[in-house]
């Protein structure tokens, strides 16, 4: 009975932990790409160019009041390249190539003048853009060496990331396709560094506690907890795009023909 009580106890946490970290951090999309351009749930799938050839608009937006620091310009790049062969994969759809997002800001209900304007002056009909946030907490814990009883003070923070896509056709003004990927990971870390072989360490959150991850330096590691929590909000996004498209293909075949 012991171990029934603790299993769902477990598992009601999970949930609510989940559930809250859902809304975290919040949405930014719509300060970009206005809810007005949004199409029809199977607006790719009735495109008949095939694949679109699109550019990649990776934003790194931090205007929200609770936003933090994403990932160094390095780590952005390889998001990017990671972004671009996924996207290419598992949509019809060819990314050409990766482009600044230095002009392009956020504002109340989105600006699609500035995407219009960017595609223009690359002559492009198509416009992938991802938009990139975060936010972290950072609190005091006891961290424990090994499997002993020796315990030293520290801190444990919490990323949690987001990655907002949307499919752009500047030539009819719409939002074929948008969809969201969410990654959690927490760092744990004592006050001070030199015990190498515990901390610091990151472990990816809710589902997969057991998994470390040692950060290659003490300094470095808040942003190698970026870095792991962005790989499972790229991940779940790709994941999301694939299923999506192949959810409109399969409404598609499912519809009786018109004679």
């Amino acid at each position: 009975m012991r171990w029934i009580i603790k299993i769902s106890s477990g598992l009601l946490v999970t949930l609510l932990l989940t559930a809250c970290a859902s809304a975290v951090p919040p949405s930014r999309l719509g300060d970009y790409v206005s809810s007005e351009h949004r199409g029809s749930e199977e607006a790719l799938s009735h495109v008949e160019q095939r694949p679109l050839r699109a550019a990649l608009v990776l934003v790194s937006d931090t205007a929200d009041a609770g936003a933090v620091t994403n990932l160094p310009d390095e780590a952005l790049l390889r998001l990017g390249e990671t972004l671009k062969a996924d996207i290419s994969r598992v949509l019809p759809v060819t990314i050409t190539e990766v482009l600044s997002a230095d002009q392009i800001r956020p504002q109340p209900n989105g600006d699609w003048s500035q995407f219009a304007d960017l595609g223009r002056q690359r002559g492009l009909e198509y416009l992938a853009v991802v938009v990139v946030s975060s936010t972290e907490q950072e609190y005091p814990v006891t961290l424990f060496l090994g499997w002993t009883t020796h315990a030293q003070p520290g801190f444990r923070r919490d990323n949690w990331s987001l990655l907002e896509f949307a499919l752009l056709d500047l030539k009819n003004n719409v939002s074929l396709m948008e969809a969201e990927g969410r990654g959690w990971a927490t760092l744990d870390r004592p006050t001070a560094p030199g015990i190498d072989q515990w901390y610091p360490v990151v472990y990816l959150r809710p589902q997969d506690p057991e998994r470390r991850i040692w950060p290659p330096t003490y300094e470095g590691a808040p942003n190698t907890l970026k870095v792991v929590s962005f790989d499972q909000a790229e991940k779940r996004l790709a994941l999301k795009l694939q299923n999506s498209y192949i959810g409109q293909l399969q409404a598609m075949a499912d519809k009786p023909a018109s004679y």
